[in-house]
């Protein structure tokens, strides 16, 4: 019987995991991070080396299937208004929870000096960056979204957006000019489109490989797990948290589209543990939309635009994070919080995570700005940030989790709306080899 893909990538992480702890106790970590490391590290530059041409084939393929601009302008305004809502609702369960669970006052002293004393707990990176981001003027997030020069912002996935921004803009201008000379390049970029999704295909065969070595590697670089035992509460806050906005998700997908958690879980599920190992939507992006495509039904005009967007402006794992850890730091290091704060806790986060970079720790620098709008002491700042930094990995994994699933979602509710969703057509990364080599 053939194992499906999502076992063989549980079965590598498990395996990364015991190989990881292993090599710890033995005292050869050296070896993992020489020898290990670099498989993982190859697995997510493969897929980061698709994501802007598959942005770029998808996206204009989709927008010149539908041909009426009018299509487009409703999947678009339908997409984000949804992504703002799920934000809005993320961010709402982690205020609650962090309230009600008031895991700050569960930190000692001992345990906010052991923090300061690690080495590996450096936020002055970071809060420079942040004060960087902060200092741009209102609009500035308009001004980031219309490339100066596309090519060098195909060449950066942090500039994705911008990407997105061109590969709309040609697309809708593919719908104005005649059909004679739209189709050539119709057929060209439906070509390509097939081509990169056949090596989404066979990238996903090397997956196992690559997240037994990203997990391997992370925990043999883990220096102190007791601070994550110090820090128990907050990490269960915020993992509640997480896990609450996952049943949303799947409550939301039953009411409005029918289809069962079941069938949720197993479209997008190697998606969800390819976003935990690599902690980046970005590298993810590729895995995500075949999923979406593919195993959940949702038609490509719809995924081509719903998932690279979510992809850099829908966090909702990230927002939820960003208010459970401002309030954990307030309450941890005697920082009370008025209810005006709370409100601003909640629109900075969710407007945050609209700017954050789908890359790992960058949620780190969206905090900085979270708390710098509270108005938080600047001498305590570095503390507050050490603090969350010593668990912040594993819990950026999980977040990511989120984030993905959350794309997922609203592409299956947009997709629902527009007539876009329907029964999945799967597909193998072998199935013309079979008939053309019988």
């Amino acid at each position: 019987m053939k194992l499906a893909l999502h076992w063989k990538i549980l079965i590598g992480m498990a395996l990364g995991v015991a190989f990881g702890i292993i090599m710890s106790m033995i005292g050869m970590n050296q070896i993992v991070m020489d020898w290990v490391a670099p498989f993982g590290t190859i697995f997510i530059s493969m897929l980061k080396m698709i994501a802007i041409p598959l942005i770029i084939a998808s996206l204009i393929k989709g927008i010149s299937d539908l041909q009426d601009i009018s299509k487009f302008s409703k999947i678009g305004i339908q997409t984000i208004v949804i992504y703002v809502m799920t934000t809005v609702i993320a961010v709402s369960i982690g205020l609650t929870l962090v309230n009600i669970v008031n895991p700050g006052k569960h930190v000692s002293e001992q345990t906010i000096a052991d923090i300061l004393n690690d080495g590996n707990n450096d936020p002055t990176s970071k809060i420079s960056a942040a004060s960087q981001t902060q200092e741009q003027g209102p609009l500035q997030f308009l001004v980031d979204l219309v490339p100066d020069n596309v090519i060098g912002s195909m060449s950066d996935n942090g500039s994705m957006l911008k990407v997105i921004f061109f590969v709309v803009f040609f697309g809708i201008c593919m719908l104005l000019i005649k059909k004679e000379h739209r189709d050539p390049l119709h057929n060209f970029f439906v070509g390509l489109n097939e081509v990169i999704l056949k090596m989404v295909d066979l990238i996903m065969l090397y997956a196992p490989i690559g997240v037994f070595a990203l997990l391997a590697s992370l925990v043999a670089s883990t220096t102190n797990p007791d601070l994550f035992i110090a820090l128990g509460m907050y990490a269960i806050t915020v993992v509640l948290g997480l896990l609450l906005m996952l049943g949303f998700y799947v409550t939301v997908v039953r009411l409005y589209t029918g289809k069962s958690p079941g069938f949720f879980f197993r479209g997008i599920g190697p998606a969800q543990l390819v976003a935990f190992s690599t902690s980046s939507s970005a590298a993810t992006l590729p895995v995500t939309m075949e999923r979406v495509e593919e195993h959940l039904g949702v038609e490509e005009e719809v995924t081509s635009f719903v998932c690279p967007v979510g992809a850099t402006i829908n966090m909702d794992g990230t927002s939820l994070y960003q208010a459970v850890a401002a309030v954990f730091i307030s309450q941890a290091l005697g920082f009370d919080l008025s209810f005006g704060m709370i409100g601003t806790i909640l629109v900075t986060s969710v407007l945050a995570s609209i700017g954050s970079a789908a890359v790992p720790g960058a949620g780190l620098i969206m905090l900085i700005i979270v708390l710098q709008s509270i108005n938080f002491p600047a001498d305590k700042l570095a503390i507050g940030i050490a603090l969350v930094m010593a668990v912040d990995r594993p819990l950026d994994m999980l977040r990511t989790v989120i984030n993905i699933s959350g794309d997922a979602t609203v592409a299956m509710i947009v997709g629902k709306r527009v007539g876009k969703l329907g029964e999945p057509i799967e597909k193998d990364w072998d199935d013309n080899y079979k008939v053309e080599h019988p």
